[in-house]
């Protein structure tokens, strides 16, 4: 049966949730939300772990075949330093990985809890046992970060996801460049959120680090929908530029993913599927998602599948129809005026 027969395009691993607290060998209350990346042929997740205070960090798992069979760190890996980082004082959340080839190691982009409120965070590190920290990226409220592996005429790309304190605005997906890694700037809102009643309306967020295709870069994204009970999480994926990841070539109409099991739909925070990492595995993409924000599953997909979706959908971020607005006040994605990337 194809993905246009079963009618969602990624599946369920079988045999989901693959890793739960019962699994963990030490004290905890919840692991969820693991960024994902294959070191030395091994599938390494690094778990976002919940403690018995409600304050987060982060714990290595690794498996030979992605699945199961996963060898956890006996002890927290990665783990907030309030003394040294104030803005890590109530825990670090979310990371997402990429590996920089220029420099030999892993970018980790996390959200620090601070007293201000959540923000994302850079660390590196050759092993995933020391890490260094570079510190905050962008001031609070922001979060859902993740940076491309390469430059962009000379300059590093990070995504984010910044939040208005200001009554009806609106959540969108933003990219921000730097020549360092520390200092960023020149940003702009890459993804808008839809209006209406849009799956993905008024607030969206980046999910997995963007992943490199022939075709473009591919990233996956949530959206938040909200109904008079509850609010559910769901994925959609878009297309970016290989040259100029400012420019949007697709994105989703409606959404590839969403909660439907029982350990989706019921946890900490019900009605939620939440990616932070994806791998490639041969001729599929596996995603790693924390499940109602209290257990890790996992789902993939064919290349080719999904590489035939994104290229059946739209080239406008919106239809004209349902946001007349929309694509007048932002210009288009795709616009040949932007120019050279470079900080404003």
């Amino acid at each position: 049966m194809t993905w246009k027969e079963h009618g969602e395009l990624f599946q369920r691993y079988k045999k989901n949730p693959i890793l739960t607290v019962e699994d963990w060998p030490y004290q905890a209350h919840s692991v969820f939300n693991p960024a994902a990346v294959i070191v030395d042929g091994q599938t390494l997740l690094l778990v976002r772990v919940e403690d018995h205070r409600g304050f987060s960090h982060f714990t290595v798992a690794r498996s030979n075949n992605g699945i199961d069979g996963w060898e956890i760190d006996s002890e927290p890996t990665f783990s907030p330093d309030p003394v040294n980082h104030p803005e890590e004082i109530y825990g670090i959340e979310d990371p997402r990985i990429t590996y920089i080839d220029e420099m030999g190691k892993w970018a980790v982009a996390y959200t620090a809890f601070s007293d201000s409120g959540p923000l994302p965070a850079l660390a590196f590190t050759e092993d995933f046992r020391k890490f260094d920290r570079v510190g905050p990226s962008m001031p609070p409220e922001n979060k859902d970060a993740a940076v491309f592996p390469v430059r962009f005429n000379g300059m590093w790309a990070m995504l984010h996801r910044p939040v208005s304190g200001m009554q009806g605005a609106k959540a969108n997906i933003w990219i921000s460049f730097s020549p360092d890694m520390k200092y960023w700037g020149g940003h702009e809102v890459l993804l808008y959120a839809r209006e209406g009643g849009w799956w993905d309306a008024h607030k969206i967020g980046l999910s997995p680090q963007p992943i490199r295709t022939p075709d473009g870069w591919l990233i996956m994204y949530h959206g938040v929908r909200h109904t008079t009970s509850k609010a559910s999480y769901r994925l959609g994926l878009a297309l970016l530029n290989l040259e100029d990841p400012r420019k949007v070539l697709h994105r989703s109409e409606g959404w590839v993913f969403g909660p439907r099991e029982m350990y989706e739909r019921s946890g900490d925070v019900n009605d939620v599927v939440f990616p932070c990492g994806w791998v490639l595995v041969n001729d599929e993409i596996r995603i790693y998602y924390g499940s109602a924000d209290t257990s890790v599953s996992m789902a993939s997909a064919k290349v080719s599948d999904i590489l035939e979706y994104i290229h059946e959908c739209p080239e406008i971020q919106c239809p004209e129809e349902y946001c007349r607005s929309f694509e007048e006040n932002r210009g288009l994605s795709n616009d040949p005026k932007k120019g050279d990337i470079k900080l404003k």
